[in-house]
């Protein structure tokens, strides 16, 4: 019998490791990623969050098309207009069929919800997923045709309520986002990528935060149609632009309850569509940034070294193996190593650059769509105002902009339905387009007022004349002034890499501190035995320990450069240091190859040769790699530090462990303190700023690399 005291421990190591399983898959998967065509990106993770966003959005519309009649009957008399309308009750069927359609609906958000929880499998989650939202898209869409014949009736003034609006914009979603699951599972089908969601926390939430918006804005709607005697889809347009902060003005409350209930509710709505937008933010400039940027350093390197190879400068890019073809080429292996590493920068600041450009222009047709296309529909929908279009796009411009003046405003039925719709899509898109513009335009304009301020009045680094030499060189790329942009001190290896310009860090918090404090005792543990051994005339040993105090300073050193912003980038002599602690000879040609141009992609369930910075394989021998190919540690998504973080642990881990085996008395004798020991720098270790855990916490290290 098993022990009952043990079946909670039992269950909960079970459960860890299921979860470091699946997180180590989301760690590989990303490696890949730059290799990967970016459209089974959006397929594999871009279209599931789509989905889980517009889901809930198409059932609170099918919830809107259920609560109020699809028809009204217009009364005779002067200036009367479907806003007046009285009610016709619709058909029992259309009521069945209309209801049916949303328990579909809900199943299939339900069922994705699962899924993306990881409560689900995805066999079984996404046919019940897509069948659900194609049977409550056809179910709406035969209500909406069957409705649409009875309308006309001679001789009445007939006219349709939003409710019928809110059907169609209901039936278009579900139509829509279970054609793009069906894209989803058929890229898993065909082995682009693995059949569950790699997704992380801020992106698992996003559903839910969705669901909490919507139930926040619907249920809220039902309050104020109660206490202010509205119509409750008019309450559902009056919430809407509230919680978006538009503030358009034809509706507002006018009793002191509703009044008093606006002071919460309208601060709780705000906070809530905060964390929506968050989220859609995480997905667009964070995670979306970074896979489209791989890739794009991808082509750019692709472009590139076909350029190189085209041009017969392909000697450049093989290793140099003897004296005699150092000499025919005219530089040395490391020499040669230092211009691939300056030309892959090269490639990075290019791709950077294209991208920061492009996520721009694609925010910013985003939002000229949605002003150019809104504009046009409320010209169609609000004739009997007579809009023109050029006083639509003014309305769309304010509203996009929820400028809200309330000068102009919807009246008709379809009108008001399709602002609901199309401002809960702007204001994420204008999130978008304004912190797109805050990495080109804005810091452009930024860039341009300090460099003005610093030639005028503000005191500047460097004088005018040299200011003037700078802007010219990068204007002629640096062919008139050899030097002029060479102005900042290089960074000081022996400081602890620190530049005239501080960067913004965050070492982790509590948890880093303490990790740093165990690095230091295991520092000075090394140093400790390297001075004991170097007192009774052992060099091995004391090479040995002294090498364990160079890896270990260098944990500390390292540390400290993670979550910087911007992201630290080291430069070529840092990284030959951290590759010598490694032991890897920049030197040496016997771990180099040449880059190749192109690296074919693999089904996950293989072994692909295209993970980042993998200089070694499963065993620990030494692969051949070049800072210009697919093996660099300059390619993928993982930031530089924590490569170089993660691999110093395992390095140490493996010291360590070599060092426990071949003598573990004295490795169990060195946790003992025995006195202060001075530190001593060294000539080459304090270059850079600090690490997390040492040998026994490398695992730690490895997480949270994950985890970030």
């Amino acid at each position: 019998m098993n022990d009952p005291g043990l079946d909670a421990p039992i269950k909960e190591s079970s459960k860890l490791e299921d979860e470091l399983k699946a997180e180590e898959e989301v760690e590989k998967e990303d490696e890949q990623a730059f290799l990967n065509p970016s459209r089974w990106w959006f397929a594999s993770t871009a279209f599931p969050l789509l989905a889980g966003t517009f889901g809930p959005m198409a059932s609170a519309f099918n919830i809107c098309a259920l609560i109020e009649h699809w028809r009204v009957e217009i009364p005779p008399g002067l200036g009367a207009n479907e806003s007046h309308g009285n009610d016709v009750r619709d058909p029992k069927w259309l009521l069945a069929v209309n209801g049916l359609s949303l328990g579909f609906a809900l199943i299939s958000n339900f069922s994705l919800l699962l899924n993306m929880a990881r409560r689900l499998s995805f066999s079984i989650a996404q046919p019940i997923t897509i069948v659900g939202w194609y049977l409550a898209s056809f179910l709406l869409v035969g209500d909406l045709t069957a409705i649409i014949h009875v309308v006309q009736i001679p001789h009445q003034r007939r006219a349709l309520t939003q409710a019928f609006y809110y059907a169609i914009f209901a039936a278009a979603l579900y139509f829509v986002i279970a054609t793009l699951m069906v894209i989803t599972v058929y890229g898993a089908w065909k082995r682009h990528y693995s059949k569950e969601f790699k997704l992380n926390m801020s992106q698992r939430t996003l559903m839910l935060q969705t669901i909490s918006f919507l139930v926040y804005m619907i249920g809220g709607a039902g309050v104020y149609a109660k206490i202010e005697g509205w119509m409750f889809l008019d309450a559902v347009y009056f919430t809407n632009f509230t919680l978006l902060t538009v503030g358009i003005g034809d509706y507002a409350p006018m009793t002191h309850l509703g009044r008093g209930l606006l002071f919460p509710y309208a601060i709780g709505g705000i906070v809530i569509l905060g964390l929506v937008v968050g989220s859609i933010r995480s997905l667009v400039l964070e995670r979306g940034k970074k896979k489209l940027g791989s890739r794009m350093v991808e082509k750019k390197r692709e472009a590139k070294l076909q350029r190189l190879l085209d041009k017969d400068q392909g000697h450049k890019l093989r290793p140099v193996k003897s004296a005699e073809m150092a000499q025919n080429i005219g530089m040395t292996e490391r020499e040669r190593r230092e211009e691939e590493f300056n030309f892959m920068r090269k490639v990075q600041d290019a791709a950077a650059i294209r991208q920061k450009w492009m996520a721009l222009f694609v925010s910013g047709s985003a939002w000229l769509v949605l002003w150019f296309i809104g504009a046009l529909v409320f010209y169609f929908a609000e004739h009997e105002q007579d809009w023109t279009y050029f006083q639509s796009l003014y309305f769309a411009y304010t509203t996009l902009l929820t400028i809200g003046y309330g000068d102009f405003k919807p009246f008709s039925n379809s009108g008001k339905a399709f602002f609901v719709f199309w401002s809960l899509l702007a204001v994420p898109t204008l999130t978008i387009l304004i912190s797109n513009m805050g990495d080109t335009v804005v810091k452009g304009i930024r860039d341009l007022t300090i460099w003005l301020g610093e030639f005028t009045v503000l005191p500047g680094d460097v004088g005018a004349r040299q200011r003037i030499r700078n802007l010219v060189d990068q204007t002629l790329a640096g062919k008139l002034f050899r030097g002029a942009l060479d102005v900042d001190e290089p960074r000081d290896l022996l400081s602890g890499g620190k530049c005239k310009d501080e960067r913004k860090a965050n070492t982790g918090g509590s948890r880093a501190a303490a990790t740093d404090v165990e690095a230091g005792k295991l520092e000075k543990d090394e140093l400790r035995a390297a001075q004991e051994a170097k007192a009774r005339g052992d060099k091995l040993g004391e090479d040995i320990h002294e090498y364990h105090y160079l890896l270990v300073k260098e944990f500390r050193n390292v540390m400290k450069h993670l979550n910087e912003s911007p992201p630290r980038k080291y430069t070529y002599e840092e990284w030959a240091w951290f590759l010598k602690l490694m032991g890897e000879d920049e030197a040496s040609h016997s771990a180099h190859r040449p880059p190749p141009v192109k690296v074919k992609h693999v089904s996950p369930d293989k072994e692909p040769d295209i993970s980042q910075g993998q200089t070694d394989n499963a065993e620990g021998q030494l692969q051949q790699w070049s800072w210009l190919g697919n093996r660099s540690p300059l390619m993928g998504e993982t930031e530089e530090a924590e490569w170089v973080l993660e691999r110093l642990s395992m390095t140490l881990e493996k010291e360590l462990k070599k060092q426990s085996d071949a003598n573990p008395q004295r490795f169990a004798s060195m946790a003992a303190p025995k006195g202060d020991i001075k530190e001593e720098s060294t000539s080459s270790s304090e270059r850079h700023d600090s690490s997390p855990d040492v040998a026994k916490h490398s695992s730690e290290t490895q997480q949270r690399r994950k985890s970030q």
